[in-house]
């Protein structure tokens, strides 16, 4: 029997392929937003990556895009305090969102970084699909589970990515996986497929590119 929210098999080759070239070329910071009115023209699709503090969100789009320094990643919870947008080719941008969950930042940051990104959410007609990154020793928390009800508002189709996939057991990545199915089976905005990764061994990285590659 097929079990609710799959995790993604690789695509065909050609899919990959596809993928690959959209990464393969010029990748470059375009600006950090502090504000809904700062925001690039919406003259392309673009997709989006939230995930609480130190989720590897930065480390991630550095895999995808093959750039190690593009995105700033960093131990320090909360760092990313602006929406950071990149190019992908000329036809896509990559948006890094700031971080939720963010135990170390003053309440009234807290609360501006919360209101630009509902703004965002509910605003931006080009966004195709937001990436929720799941740390894979942790599972879902209520932060996440926040976030997810904030996608299922905004009516923003949003997908579920482990990361640090390497960092656990098979076993008990299993078990994370189906804690992450029961919390997904929740949210009517949820896409009906999990991606595992891990940036440090490149573990889905091709798979992640195609999904994005064939978004439309």
């Amino acid at each position: 029997m097929q079990l609710p929210f799959p995790v993604a098999e690789e695509p065909d080759t050609q899919t990959v392929e596809k993928g690959r070239l959209l990464f393969a070329g010029e990748t470059e910071f375009v600006k950090g937003v502090v504000a809904m009115s700062g925001l690039p023209d919406p003259d392309r699709l673009e997709v989006c990556f939230a995930g609480r503090s130190n989720v590897g969100k930065s480390t991630l789009i550095n895999a995808l895009t093959g750039r190690k320094g593009l995105a700033r990643a960093s131990n320090t919870p909360g760092r990313t305090q602006e929406i950071n947008y990149f190019t992908a080719g000329d036809a896509l941008y990559l948006v890094d969102l700031p971080g939720y969950g963010y135990a170390n930042a003053p309440l009234p940051i807290v609360e501006k970084w919360q209101r630009l990104l509902k703004q965002y959410l509910s605003g931006r007609q080009t966004l195709r699909r937001a990436f929720v990154l799941i740390d894979a020793r942790h599972g879902v928390k209520s932060v996440d589970d926040e976030i997810m009800k904030l996608l299922d508002g905004s009516a923003v189709t949003f997908q579920a990515v482990l990361t640090k996939a390497d960092k656990v057991k098979e076993t008990e990545r299993n078990k994370v996986i189906d804690q992450v199915r029961g919390a997904l089976a929740k949210h009517p905005a949820a896409y009906p497929e999990i991606i595992v990764t891990s940036s440090e061994k490149g573990w889905g990285i091709a798979t992640l590119r195609a999904i994005i590659a064939t978004l439309e």
